[in-house]
């Protein structure tokens, strides 16, 4: 069973954006998705507050995960390894969409501790900045939560106008987060991701030592 599990974080990528690259990437791998699971609890909320998804995760066994990154997981590190911990137990194959590796209980442990460490460096980053977003992410739109349905509608050759029709939105705010979010291109499979023969290495070489 392959599953997705996708999470707004408002200092990260928005739901449309890794939608978008982790279809672009099963598209490319070949990979059909079974399920998705999009967690909409608050970024501020600790693993042990997260009940739901400890538990969806320890109902499929031997499953397939795709995310876009580590900080879907969990953007607290304690929880990160946790996360990870609990995953292997399961034997999860996880998919990092955004590095386009894919990791096991069978993986190099450097690979495992430099995908903690992109955290952790990435983390520092974004506590420097004092106003803002990270560059080139969006914020957190109301039609997020719509964004399943939106994606199908779209696939049904539905116009913007049956869509917003049918979940009692505007027209015209519907339009413009289709459009600023791609979600055409992307439902339409216009996005391809390719596979990076290097890119397992190359996180591993991200790995930063203390000085």
């Amino acid at each position: 069973m392959t599953v997705t599990y996708i999470r707004p974080d408002k200092n990260f990528e928005a739901v449309a954006e890794q939608l978008q690259l982790i279809n672009s990437y099963a598209i490319a791998n070949n990979i059909t998705i079974d399920d998705e699971f999009i967690d909409h609890t608050s970024q501020n909320k600790r693993l042990d507050k997260r009940s739901h998804v400890t538990s969806y995760f320890q109902s499929h066994e031997n499953a397939t995960l795709l995310v876009y990154d580590t900080w879907v997981l969990s953007s607290n590190i304690e929880d990160l390894v946790q996360m990870f911990s609990c995953l292997f137990k399961n034997n999860y194959c996880i998919h990092f969409v955004k590095q386009g590796i894919t990791v096991s209980s069978s993986s190099n442990v450097r690979l495992v501790l430099s995908l903690i460490d992109q955290l952790t460096q990435q983390m520092h980053t974004n506590a420097k900045k004092v106003v803002g977003r990270p560059r080139g992410s969006k914020s957190s739109s109301k039609f997020d939560k719509y964004i399943n349905e939106i994606m199908q509608y779209i696939q049904e050759k539905k116009s913007v106008s049956e869509m917003a029709r049918i979940l009692g939105v505007s027209r015209s705010s519907l339009k413009d987060y289709i459009e600023s979010r791609e979600l055409k291109q992307v439902a339409l499979s216009s996005f391809v991701l390719h596979p990076d023969s290097e890119a397992e290495q190359r996180v591993i070489n991200s790995f930063v030592c203390p000085t």
